[in-house]
């Protein structure tokens, strides 16, 4: 198996900062997308028993709270979600940084708005620490589609891996005969 492969079993999912006030004020993708991306995201992770890391900022203020469907497919991580307080580098906050580490999975497929904030930061610094990164870019989404371009070429150039929830499902199900590949198609409506 090539080392940059990803299983349910070797990695961890982060979203950070899907919240109702900060996807509005998004342009890069159709919102409505990028929410249905994030979720089947969690449900995928869920699905595969993939530690599920959310994380808000400022959910008190204009940016809300993270959005309602996530506390439905995966209450505990939901419960147990990090509300950072305006820090702008997830891993800066360290009840954040903790539930990453706390995961022990080097892989990381990770997803959020902005992708040229709240993205590209907490991605650079995981890579700087030795882990390995892909970023969802279908389920993260910038103020405009320039930033988001921007952000995802300098997560690439440091090392990160740009893919799509498509590809994040079907790398996990490895083959749809499967069991694990029957339970992710009908995750995702395809079974």
């Amino acid at each position: 198996m090539h080392k940059n492969v990803f299983t349910g079993e070797n990695a961890a999912m982060l979203l950070i900062d899907h919240q109702t006030g900060t996807m509005s004020w998004t342009h890069s993708h159709d919102v409505e997308e990028v929410k249905k991306s994030a979720l089947s995201l969690a449900k995928i992770a869920v699905a595969v028993d993939m530690p599920l890391v959310l994380t808000s900022s400022m959910e008190e203020n204009i940016q809300g709270p993270l959005v309602p469907e996530l506390e439905e497919i995966a209450p505990k991580a939901f419960a147990d979600r990090i509300k950072r307080a305006g820090i702008v580098n997830a891993m800066h906050d360290p009840n954040f940084a903790e539930a990453v580490h706390a995961t022990g999975r080097r892989k990381l497929i990770v997803a959020g708005i902005t992708t040229e904030v709240c993205v590209v930061f907490p991605v650079l610094q995981l890579l700087d620490e030795g882990y390995e990164v892909q970023v969802v870019t279908d389920a993260s989404s910038s103020f405009t589609k320039i930033g988001d371009d921007a952000a995802l070429r300098r997560m690439e150039q440091a090392g990160a891996v740009i893919t799509s929830t498509a590809q994040i499902v079907s790398e996990l199900a490895v083959d749809w005969t499967t069991p694990k590949g029957q339970q992710l198609a009908a995750v995702l409506g395809l079974a």
